[in-house]
């Protein structure tokens, strides 16, 4: 992509005019001409109404991820107004540059970018992929984001799964003179992120404000499971209302971070490297129960081929959860599948709690930070929902 002219985006007619969402599902495609994936495209009807630019992918069952509407195009302009209004988003949050250095920047869908997820992470801007047709755009779109967020390097991934879904390869690659790992800071608690070895960007800036939260809520014996790379864990520690923290996780790389974590803020934590299940089925069976427990898994749901045994899997480990949480105790329980609603998850947590044989209150909803906005018409961009509930 280049300043200046550019040719029009060959078109796209389609079936019918589609839902506002932004993805265009191959059904409705009536014609396209043979294409690679990731070029701009130009959707049309039948009728020849112009429905807007997006990219299109060869492979997916998303056709098109829609940039804009109507007759509107994208091109640098477009992507120009599209970052200043992310900007100008974060810039009204208040006290965010005073909280923290590391914030969502773009966020996909909810800043009507589809496909692309930006953090700044101190100096650096962490860009992930979800579409082959930001590839293209690298050039133009970097300088654009460090002059916004004031940033000097930048790391761009596409991983192995999207990379097969677009029917590209994969993309891990960095600036010069990148750190591989930097240090950042929220609520006046340290952590370091390891740029190479993490997942996502590096680092789960949406948990922020629930991060914070908890750890003025939670007492006693706290159980932090699945907790990567010690964010709870020391946000809790930090607050020096527990009596004992533990921190579960499969992944070494992760929880090698998280003592680096505890250690940043000079506070304690006894990490375990276990499989969750296991670990809730063995403490369970021993007797020991704790007054506050925090559960933030991975995606369980990544596609739709995934659905019935991720939701078997949130079920079972909510229902392991509650089994070792005292009478009165605080479940904080989470799920970032963004193809679970926050009205699925709930009724998946109220089953797990009957089946544990536990009365639970519900005190509290939450989800992403708010440099996390969602796209009313995307709900999937509402991938985070977290329930805050007392259980006897």
């Amino acid at each position: 992509m280049t300043e200046g002219e550019t040719p029009a985006p060959p078109v796209v007619e389609l079936t019918l005019h589609p839902n506002p969402h932004p993805f265009v599902r191959r059904g409705i495609v009536a014609k396209a001409p043979k294409l690679p994936s990731g070029i701009l495209v130009t959707l049309r009807t039948p009728e020849g109404v112009i429905l807007g630019d997006g990219f299109w992918n060869s492979f997916s069952d998303i056709a098109v991820r829609r940039l804009t509407s109507g007759d509107a195009r994208f091109d640098l302009a477009a992507l120009d107004a599209a970052l200043d209004r992310a900007t100008a988003l974060r810039a009204s949050l208040p006290a965010l540059a005073a909280e923290t250095d590391a914030w969502r920047a773009v966020h996909s869908e909810g800043d009507h970018l589809s496909g692309l997820i930006v953090d700044k992470l101190g100096g650096v801007a962490a860009v992930e992929l979800h579409s082959a047709g930001w590839i293209g755009w690298l050039d133009e779109l970097l300088p654009r984001l460090h002059r916004r967020l004031g940033t000097t390097h930048h790391r761009v991934t596409l991983n192995e799964r999207t990379a097969r879904l677009e029917g590209v390869p994969a993309i891990d690659r960095s600036s010069e003179g990148c750190p591989a790992s930097l240090r950042i800071h929220e609520h006046g608690v340290r952590y370091r992120v390891d740029l190479a070895t993490g997942h996502k960007t590096g680092f789960f800036c949406d948990q922020r404000e629930n991060r914070r939260d908890f750890a003025q809520w939670a007492s006693g014996d706290v159980l932090d499971l699945c907790c990567y790379t010690g964010g709870f864990s020391a946000a809790v520690a930090r607050a020096g209302r527990a009596d004992s923290i533990t921190g579960v996780d499969l992944d070494e790389e992760a929880l090698a971070t998280a003592r680096d974590n505890l250690n940043l803020n000079q506070v304690r934590a006894q990490l375990v490297h276990a499989d969750a299940f296991d670990w809730l089925r063995q403490v369970g069976a021993s007797g020991r129960r704790f007054d506050s427990i925090v559960l933030d898994p991975p995606k369980f749901i990544p596609g739709r081929r995934d659905e019935l045994t991720g939701r078997g899997k949130y079920h079972d480990l909510n229902r392991l959860a509650f089994s070792v949480l005292k009478p009165g105790g605080l479940l904080l329980t989470c799920s970032c599948s963004g193809l679970l609603s926050r009205v699925e998850f709930t009724e998946l947590v109220t089953t797990a709690a009957r089946k544990s044989g536990r009365a639970a209150r519900l005190l509290r909803v939450t989800g992403a930070a708010p440099d996390h906005p969602v796209l009313l018409e995307c709900p999937e961009t509402e991938y985070l929902k977290c329930l805050w509930l007392r259980a006897w």
